[in-house]
């Protein structure tokens, strides 16, 4: 019997197996369709989340880029996802300048409302719109962790929000092996 060192393990919640999150048909910031299999090959890592969103998602969206400098060059297998649940708002062209002003790679995703909660569904996300002061001035309550998926596509953990770079930059660097 050969000796060997155990395994790492995962930091966050290993999905491996689950049968959801296959997929997805979204457009991107620059107007191109997307789908889960655009990006084999790489490590993809997709948040929901919204561009008005006052707190989890401008802090998970910097945790992801202190992400991509912990990995240095390896973060060039790794493409994160913006998916927005706010599509009344959050239009192409506010997508393309929000998303990319925390990593250039960065790519934000979106489609129409019925897209949209297509994508929910099978990526079992919560999300709802909370009534503001004036019809434009609500917030969305939203699912506030992300989804990774190894080179394949397949669904491998689910990243807690709001842990630090280094759990994450742990967990990808044991997948890219």
């Amino acid at each position: 019997m050969a000796c060997s060192a155990p395994a790492e393990k995962f930091i966050n919640t290993d999905l491996t197996g689950l049968d959801y999150a296959k997929d997805f048909a979204l457009t991107d910031h620059n107007g191109k369709p997307r789908t889960l299999a655009d990006f084999r090959g790489k490590l993809v890592v997709i948040f929901f989340g919204y561009t008005q969103c006052p707190d989890v998602c401008p802090t998970t969206m910097v945790e992801m880029a202190n992400v991509m400098k912990a990995l240095g060059p390896d973060a060039d297998k790794v493409q994160v996802l913006f998916v927005t649940v706010d599509p009344e708002r959050d239009t192409q062209a506010l997508l393309a300048s929000y998303v990319p002003n925390f990593d250039p790679r960065f790519l934000g995703l979106y489609g129409d409302a019925n897209a949209t909660a297509k994508v929910g569904k099978e990526f079992k996300v919560f999300y709802q719109k909370v009534p503001g002061k004036t019809p434009t001035s609500y917030t969305v309550d939203h699912t506030a962790g992300s989804y990774v998926f190894d080179t394949k596509g397949r669904i491998r953990l689910f990243l807690r929000h709001g842990q630090g770079a280094e759990p994450i930059a742990h967990d990808l660097k044991l997948l890219l092996k």
